[in-house]
């Protein structure tokens, strides 16, 4: 299914800027930008992944990670194909990198699912769901319209305008940030990073966020530079959850696993600056509960992706002090 995109600029008769991320692709007649699924038609831009589902499914939140966002609740999750990333240690480079079988759903088909499975959440995720924009706009837009919240699980590469547009219909996100270093982001992801730390500021003044940083023994895991990052995002609210997710061997890159002491090193400093870090890719670790930041009270325990929920609505049982996020007393 194809629906023409919206944030398009047409520069002649046959060539179009699509003003959808910073790339700014320019997009000759019959190509598609580095996303693979913005494609000029005839002098039009449009968007090929309207409505194709390539994996869908029921989680627990946690795996978004969202680990502050009605911990202990599932969600619909579903994605498409397509991403304006090309990381050599992508994990869903099956949907990220190519095109994969899918099926067609219109939005208020994604509703009805949602209802029949009883759940109040929709997470649009998997692949990038930022270069499925017109699709994930028009489903969280009607989902919000019938009670559900909506999620995004995105690398946060978006221009402003559309990512504001975006924002009016969605809950809450988890945005991964990379590295701090710009020559990082230029080599896996042709990307900058300054456009990602834009888009975490704006989603922070105004929806739940949580952000995700993979840590690459020998590539992003120098101390001094994650220290940099710890501190940025503290600069922003240290309230905001960080989880540090352990590296696997992925797509191209085959490089050995994370050391676990590495991960550990990460998690000491990072929380010196922020209240809520988190261990991820990591079994039988105490750094994947959470901790109340004033007294050190054990909020919520979590085994796998069950949970403890000790959170008294909002706040600490212990001290009352308010824990960020949003909470149903399990």
């Amino acid at each position: 299914m194809k629906k023409e995109a919206l944030f398009q600029e047409k520069i002649d008769e046959n060539t179009i800027r699509c003003k959808l991320c910073p790339h700014n692709c320019i997009i000759e007649e019959n190509s598609t930008g580095i996303c693979q699924v913005r494609k000029n038609q005839n002098g039009k831009l449009y968007s090929k992944n309207y409505g194709e589902i390539s994996s869908i499914g029921i989680d627990p939140i946690e795996k978004k990670p969202l680990y502050h966002f009605y911990p202990g609740s599932e969600i619909l999750s579903l994605g498409s194909y397509g991403c304006n990333f090309h990381c050599d240690f992508c994990q869903n480079w099956q949907i990220s990198q190519k095109k994969p079988q899918t099926k067609t759903l219109e939005p208020k088909e994604v509703i009805k699912l949602a209802k029949a499975k009883g759940v109040k959440s929709i997470a649009y995720t998997y692949s990038e769901p930022l270069v499925w924009y017109e699709f994930v706009r028009d489903t969280a837009r009607l989902a919000k319209k019938e009670g559900f919240k909506n999620v995004l699980v995105t690398n946060g590469y978006i221009n402003e305008k559309p990512l504001k547009e975006l924002l009016n219909y969605i809950d809450a996100a988890n945005v991964d940030l990379k590295s701090f270093n710009n020559k990082f982001y230029k080599r896996y992801a042709s990307a900058e990073v300054n456009s990602v730390k834009e888009s975490i500021k704006i989603i922070a003044n105004k929806i739940h966020i949580e952000v995700t940083t993979l840590i690459i023994e020998g590539i992003n895991s120098d101390l001094d530079e994650l220290t940099k990052l710890f501190s940025w995002i503290e600069s922003v609210d240290k309230s905001i959850p960080l989880h540090l997710s352990r590296y696997f061997p992925a797509y191209k890159m085959k490089k050995g696993a994370t050391e676990i002491s590495i991960m550990e090193k990460a998690y000491e400093e990072a929380i010196k600056y922020l209240e809520y870090v988190y261990l991820g890719n990591i079994t039988n670790t105490s750094k994947n509960n959470t901790y109340c930041p004033n007294c050190g009270e054990e909020l919520i325990i979590r085994n796998g992706y069950t949970t403890k929920n000790k959170v008294n609505k909002t706040h600490c049982p212990n001290c009352e002090y308010e824990v960020y996020g949003e909470f149903l007393r399990n």
